[in-house]
């Protein structure tokens, strides 16, 4: 099978995919020829990720829906509405940045919610799915972040809820990988989205000095890695999680 059409007649989920690395992961399953839904709390967001996706191959349909990722109820409804989806990328993030010392208890709160039990609700509800109706395999896929890692001035909530998203695939790998559903984590460095435009200039000039590579990513090279992982060419891949930083924090 060519790299072009890797994904085929499969069925694709993204949550997040609105904006941002979420949109270009969307684009690019469609490209691979995946019919996608969308999934966005904002419908206008993920309608115009939707009607932007190719859709001339082979059995392609894509919809779009609404989801609030940390609504268990939400969740669940968009899952019973589609067929079991053999992909699924969690995309889905906030931030509400403050230091330790200022930072609001539900600030904490809701990014917890939204990143890592909206993570952990769509993982769970996706893999019941796909091992209730006995797919032969599935691959989710979950955007972490190096902050997760290595920690962030300012980000003390979004830093914790991306070190759990990695220990939720750890698991959710080793617990899934008899039915064959395989977990992996894409780790992001500093990505132009429109997270990151509301960032000052010069805190974006001090970023690309500490890159080897010396810029900020694109969405879509993050889209390539969580590809690759949807795609059988990463069969014996679970459990991992890859960097995509230009280099940022080696070692």
């Amino acid at each position: 099978m060519t790299a072009a059409t890797r994904l085929i007649s499969r069925l694709t989920l993204v949550t997040g995919g609105g904006s941002g690395i979420g949109r270009a992961v969307c684009q690019r399953l469609a490209s691979e020829g995946a019919s996608v839904v969308v999934a966005d709390i904002s419908e206008e967001s993920a309608n115009e990720t939707m009607v932007g996706l190719q859709n001339d191959l082979r059995g392609q349909g894509h919809m779009a829906a609404v989801v609030d990722v940390s609504s268990k109820e939400s969740v669940k409804k968009l899952v019973t509405r589609i067929q079991p989806p053999s992909v699924c990328v969690n995309a889905a993030g906030i931030t509400q940045d403050h230091f330790l010392l200022n930072m609001e208890e539900d600030h904490f709160d809701r990014v917890i919610q939204v990143n890592l039990k909206g993570s952990f609700l769509i993982t769970q509800a996706v893999a019941q799915a796909l091992v209730a109706c006995g797919a032969p395999k599935g691959s989710i896929i979950t955007v972490g972040s190096i902050v997760g890692k290595v920690g962030n001035l300012g980000q003390v909530n979004y830093a914790a809820s991306k070190a759990g998203v990695e220990g939720l695939t750890k698991t959710a790998a080793k617990e899934l990988s008899r039915f064959g559903i395989r977990c992996n984590c894409v780790l992001p460095g500093f990505i132009s989205t429109p997270m990151t435009e509301k960032v000052p200039e010069k805190v974006i000039d001090k970023m690309k000095s500490l890159v080897p590579l010396g810029r900020m990513g694109e969405p879509e090279e993050v889209a390539d890695v969580c590809v690759f992982l949807s795609s059988d060419d990463s069969r014996y891949i679970t459990g991992s999680s890859i960097e995509v930083t230009g280099g940022l924090f080696i070692g």
